[in-house]
């Protein structure tokens, strides 16, 4: 059998993950980490490629790892104009939409704009999988209330539908012939309704609807938001801030650490508690929220994310959405695996290479 030798690159907001596999064994890994003043020398985005690339080049090197002889490079897909899951080659157009921040400015843009300019050096081939603006939405689900805002789809795509496949797999049965709703609670909580391998509905995890997360507000009372927007206390740019990056558990309790925050409950802070409990009892509400999108006909309720390592969250939500399905909880984020195993079976032909237009 054909061996691939296959790098996976996955930048997030403070570290860059890369790994090295051998068609499915992992023969290298490292999740580099970025201090907030690194970054922060950093103008946006764009400017961290170089930063980050370098970064890559000078690990693996130290790590004896022969770059010239990867077959692919496979990166975490950024915020590009909408589009189906799965494996999507990575092109000019690709490229030039990420430069842009055509939806929006995220580390994961970089995933493919790296993938692309390494690969040219060593005459490799380069992919993103799953980026975070899948949009397999039903109509119906696009309806916001005003015809000049439409929801839409942003979400932990890479990791929602790897979980989905390593849940199917367990059963004896494929993701496409299961009804699952999925709950990744991490920095940002997106929760989806997956029917049948799409992902019918889902929350704008980025910076929209939801439950409050660790640093997101997720939906807010729009009458109150309307009138902190024009209270002339914040800028658009503190108040977009404040959503995005200083909400949730950091606005009420100065921390994201779901860790430190169990902590402080043990102690017998009553604050502490209202709060972390709130977050798991938003979660359950939405999880009861996409049943209703299922009509009831679920297979199971899974738990993934970060954070879904809190045995206290959830065994809340267990609690109080487990009459619906049954739960499963996979702890962490599954992104490099399923990276890695995206970009095998891109390779071998098992799954189709889709053409970003």
């Amino acid at each position: 059998m054909k061996v691939f030798r296959i790098l996976s690159i996955n930048p997030g907001s403070t570290s860059t993950k890369i790994a090295i596999t051998h068609n499915k064994e992992f023969i290298f890994q490292k999740n580099i980490k970025h201090s907030h003043s690194e970054l922060n020398k950093l103008k946006d985005i764009n400017s961290q490629f170089k930063f980050r690339k370098n970064i890559i080049i000078n690990e693996l090197k130290k790590n004896n790892v022969d770059i010239l002889n990867i077959d692919a490079i496979i990166g975490r897909g950024g915020l590009l104009h909408p589009i189906k899951g799965g494996v999507y080659k990575v092109n000019e157009k690709m490229i030039s939409d990420l430069k842009k921040g055509v939806s929006g400015q995220h580390a994961s843009n970089l995933g493919g704009i790296i993938a692309l300019d390494i690969a040219k050096q060593i005459n490799a081939k380069a992919f993103i999988a799953d980026p975070v603006i899948v949009d397999e939405l039903n109509d119906i689900a696009r309806i916001s209330g005003h015809p000049e805002i439409d929801r839409i789809s942003i979400f932990h795509t890479l990791n929602h539908k790897s979980t989905a496949r390593l849940f199917a797999k367990s059963q004896n049965t494929t993701y496409e012939k299961l009804n699952l709703i999925i709950a990744h609670i991490g920095g940002g909580i997106s929760i989806g309704a997956h029917y049948k391998g799409k992902v019918i509905d889902v929350n704008n995890a980025l910076d929209g609807d939801g439950p409050f997360s660790p640093e997101r507000t997720g939906s807010l009372p729009v009458g109150q938001l309307i009138k902190l927007c024009f209270s002339n206390k914040y800028t658009y740019s503190e108040i977009k801030e404040q959503i995005t990056k200083k909400g949730g558990l950091t606005a009420y309790l100065g921390t994201n650490s779901v860790e430190h925050i169990e902590q402080l409950v043990k102690t017998g802070d009553k604050k502490a508690k209202l709060i972390i409990d709130a977050l798991a009892y938003q979660v359950a509400k939405s999880i009861g929220e996409m049943a209703t999108v299922l009509h009831g006909d679920i297979n199971a309720i899974l738990i993934t994310g970060g954070v879904a390592n809190s045995k206290y969250i959830t065994n809340y939500i267990t609690q109080m959405v487990n009459f619906l399905a049954p739960v499963f909880i996979y702890p962490g984020e599954n992104e490099m695996q399923a990276l890695a195993t995206n970009g095998l079976l891109v390779m071998r032909g098992d799954i189709p290479c889709n053409i970003y237009t």
